[in-house]
């Protein structure tokens, strides 16, 4: 039997979910299949980043995790035993903190958004094999029966993981190595009472100058954390560890986390109410491209690394969803020629430098980079520096020098604004709350300075005005909203006549001021296909 669909998802952990859910949200088909006959309960990932949250919402979904998650007030370190300090985790300027969610409540809330969306994860049902051609991917499956099923699919995203089978059916290079140590993880209570919300991590140095390492990651739970540790000997497998969560040796007992904890903790608090355990290695290795012809990975399938600063999982996650609206226009049969293209040009420097960042801090034992400032790193680990300076997608036309200086440039992630007002609501809104797929924010500080607001709506993004606090109420035909606090002029140092165009993701694809209608109708040539 051979069915169809326009993409077909592997894996539904965070990224495969994630994924699938952004291409449903922006209008497309797919199916999503696991070869797992149910979700794993593992509290692998634990760290949900501000940008992430700030996607989520666009999602729907960053309420729902929230509520699920506790909110990370910072670390405390201690050394030998003893508190050596304290780093406070303040909120990042206009943004989201950092949220601790275990991994198994981020799947919860993404499959129940994908299944709002009118889309079920197919369990138990595994990919065996994938041709393509220029038209499509065929793809072989194999049903919970032992039965096989032939799948016609426009596009294949591969989303399962370090051993990715779609990764070894296109015969991508996935270069790299491992550490040689293994470590333990417990998702656990402990009876103490340090203060909530805080990371901790103890460290020791071992009699032959090595160092003994325990963090402890708040959960949602009283007193719970998910605790990492490195495994005694008796529990390592010989010849190394693989990468990631151990699945063919038990997860140590809970009287194996404690043996650590009584080293390591003054105290030697007691551990119960073991939920979860499991032996994990680290690898770090980055795939050659992210897919070739019709077919492309994410997360796990595309790079792997020390999970220090949450960075993993979130990474994945945002392949997924810069990924996801390229393919939602492509399948619509919009895309412009090469837009797929820009996934692997814009993620892939990103997973390299995530790669090269984390093996850094897990070799080191430290976090952030020689001279960079607190605000930096900080910013920098919430992952609000990520950008598309370079990427054909990023774009400006610009009067003078200086023109925008100070507001967002293009590539780089478009920030929130707050107290915009608009007619018939008694309270004021953010930017977030206005944006929708593809937006061109035109700002201006008269009316006349609008131009020709219709010729702007005629095209294939959504027309969003924000006008200056004391600009009369226009019949424009599109959505209005008056910049009454200031703040989107101050973000975006936006002038008299100036335009943003904001792409799904969330970043800025185009500026122009003067408004330059024809520079940024090429621009979006790039984007959106477009008949001569």
């Amino acid at each position: 039997m051979e069915t169809t669909t326009g993409a077909l998802v592997v894996g539904a952990g965070p990224v495969g979910l994630m994924a699938a859910a952004e291409l449903r949200r922006h209008g497309a088909e797919c199916r999503v299949i696991d070869r797992l006959p149910a979700p794993t309960g593992w509290a692998k990932a634990v760290g949900v980043q501000p940008r992430t949250l700030e996607i989520w919402e666009q999602m729907g979904v960053a309420g729902a995790a929230i509520a699920a998650g506790v909110w990370l007030r910072g670390q405390v370190r201690f050394t030998d035993g003893v508190a050596s300090g304290t780093d406070e985790l303040p909120v990042p300027d206009s943004t989201y903190g950092f949220l601790a969610l275990p991994q198994y409540e981020v799947e919860r809330v993404l499959t129940e958004r994908l299944e709002r969306l009118g889309t079920t994860v197919e369990r138990g049902v595994e990919l065996r094999a994938f041709t393509q051609d220029a038209d499509g991917v065929e793809a072989i499956l194999t049903r919970p029966d032992g039965s096989a099923e032939t799948v016609r699919a426009a596009y294949l995203v591969g989303c399962d993981g370090a051993h990715s089978t779609v990764r070894h059916g296109l015969g991508l290079s996935f270069d790299g190595d491992r550490f040689p140590e293994e470590y333990m993880l417990g998702d656990v209570e402990v009876d103490w009472s340090m203060p909530p919300g805080y990371v901790l991590r103890f460290l020791t140095e071992t009699p032959d100058g090595g160092d003994d390492p325990l963090v402890c990651v708040p959960l949602p739970g009283h007193n719970r954390y998910r605790l990492s540790m490195l495994a005694p000997p008796d529990l390592r497998k010989e010849g190394g560890p693989g990468h990631g969560i151990v699945t063919d040796r038990p997860g140590p007992a809970l009287d194996r986390l404690q043996e650590v904890v009584n080293r390591l903790i003054p105290g030697k608090p007691a551990l119960g109410n073991l939920r979860w355990s499991s032996l994990f290695g680290i690898s770090h290795r980055i795939a050659g491209r992210y897919g070739a012809g019709r077919a492309f990975v994410c997360g796990d399938a595309a790079h792997i690394h020390p999970p220090t600063g949450a960075q993993g999982a979130n990474t994945g996650m945002q392949d997924a969803c810069n990924l996801a609206w390229k393919l939602a226009l492509a399948l619509r049969g919009v895309a412009a020629p090469g837009l797929l293209d820009t996934y692997d040009t814009e993620r892939r420097p990103v997973g390299e430098e995530v790669v090269g960042r984390t093996v850094r801090y897990a070799r080191t034992q430290t976090i952030g980079d020689p001279g960079e400032s607190a605000a930096t790193r900080l910013a920098r680990d919430a992952q609000l520096l990520v950008a598309y300076p370079g990427s054909p997608l990023s774009g400006q036309a610009l009067g003078h020098p200086g023109d925008l200086d100070g507001g967002p440039r293009p590539g780089e992630r478009a920030p929130d604004a707050r107290g915009l007002t608009r007619e018939g609501l008694g309270f004021p809104v953010r930017l977030f709350d206005l944006l929708q797929d593809h937006t061109l924010i035109l700002y201006a500080g008269s009316v006349a300075g609008l131009g020709d607001v219709e010729s702007w709506a005629a095209g294939p993004v959504r027309v969003l005005v924000v006008l200056a606090p004391d600009v009369p109420r226009p019949d424009l035909g599109v959505p209005v909203a008056w910049d009454t606090a200031g703040a989107f002029r101050d973000r975006y140092a936006a002038g008299e006549g100036a335009a943003y165009l904001i792409r799904p993701d969330g970043y800025v694809g185009f500026r122009a001021q003067p408004m330059d209608h024809a520079a940024v109708t090429e621009h979006l040539r790039r984007t959106f296909h477009h008949e001569d």
